[in-house]
């Protein structure tokens, strides 16, 4: 019973999941596992790691799994690192494992290393995982631009995003896939105006690239706060996210807020946060005919 018992404290621990080494050294015979498999008391998940008493495992008891079928010699990375970090909203179906060596299992996706540096692996929730600089460069090599893009941008607004120790990781790591990518995303929060949002940075980079003079951004003028402002030509451009109309009162809002601008002799276009992550440059060669139509119309 005693040794029961400990099989219930250890597999409360480790979200469900226990592995044959862990079972033996609790004093569990080849058979008594084998018996309490064929009973579904314990239920096979990859060779040599169960379930205890269930089969429906929560997405970090997958996880642990997938460390307990490498003896813990490996470290969660790559597109399951980064759900556990906050940057997606889901685990992979797949789960992602750094290991060193061999080894083969179905239900995991294998990702060979050499070796593990301790510097490139923390721990969340338990579990061993790639540290947020490592996890940034294994997506920059694995994903579409895309997806790296957005983990960068969401590790940012979590207040994840080191810059110095990613440079630190670059800097050991030069060959290292995913680097050229992952320098190219951090390119944008490297400027003065590193804590804006993506979106605006992304504004910033397209209009200068198209040579037109930079607006000032979050001013107030008169009663508003404006996202973009051109002084001089008394123009402005209002960057709406996903979040912006959150009502039909927020969406009446906004309208009557551009009526009473437009009174006050200031002309106000909106462009939506998606429009500029996808065509930057056509967003900042057409701000630079408006504003170049301001001018001559001045």
């Amino acid at each position: 019973m005693r040794s029961h018992s400990r099989l219930a404290d250890l597999a409360g621990r480790q979200y469900g999941v226990v592995s044959y080494r862990q079972l033996r050294e609790l004093g569990f015979s080849k058979g008594h596992v084998y018996r309490a498999n064929e009973a579904s008391r314990l239920r096979r998940v990859h060779r040599g790691v169960y379930a205890v008493g269930h089969s429906e495992l929560s997405p970090y008891g997958r996880c642990r799994a997938a460390l307990l079928a490498f003896n813990d010699n490996a470290v969660l990375s790559h597109r399951t690192a980064g759900w556990l970090w906050g940057l997606s909203r889901q685990c992979p179906a797949e789960v992602d494992l750094l290991v060193p060596g061999k080894g083969r299992r179905k239900g995991i996706r294998i990702h060979r290393v050499i070796a593990l540096s301790d510097r490139d692996c923390g721990t969340i929730k338990r579990l061993a995982v790639t540290s947020l600089p490592r996890t940034l460069i294994d997506i920059a090599a694995t994903e579409p631009e895309r997806e790296l893009n957005r983990a960068v941008d969401k590790a940012r607004r979590r207040g994840l995003l080191d810059l110095d120790a990613i440079d630190q990781l670059l800097g050991r790591r030069l060959r290292m896939p995913g680097t050229d990518q992952l320098k190219q995303a951090l390119t944008l929060y490297r400027k003065p105006v590193s804590d804006r949002a993506r979106s605006e940075l992304l504004f910033l980079d397209a209009l200068e690239a198209e040579g037109v003079s930079l607006p000032v951004l979050n001013l107030w003028v008169e009663k508003w706060e404006i996202d973009a402002y051109w002084e001089a030509e008394r123009f402005a451009v209002e960057v709406d996210g996903w979040e912006t109309h959150g009502s039909r009162q927020a969406f009446e809002d906004d309208r009557l807020r551009l009526e009473e601008m437009k009174l006050a002799g200031i002309d106000c276009i909106r462009i939506s946060a998606r429009r500029i992550e996808k065509e930057p440059q056509q967003v900042a060669k057409r701000i630079r005919a408006l504003l170049s139509q301001k001018r001559t119309t001045s």
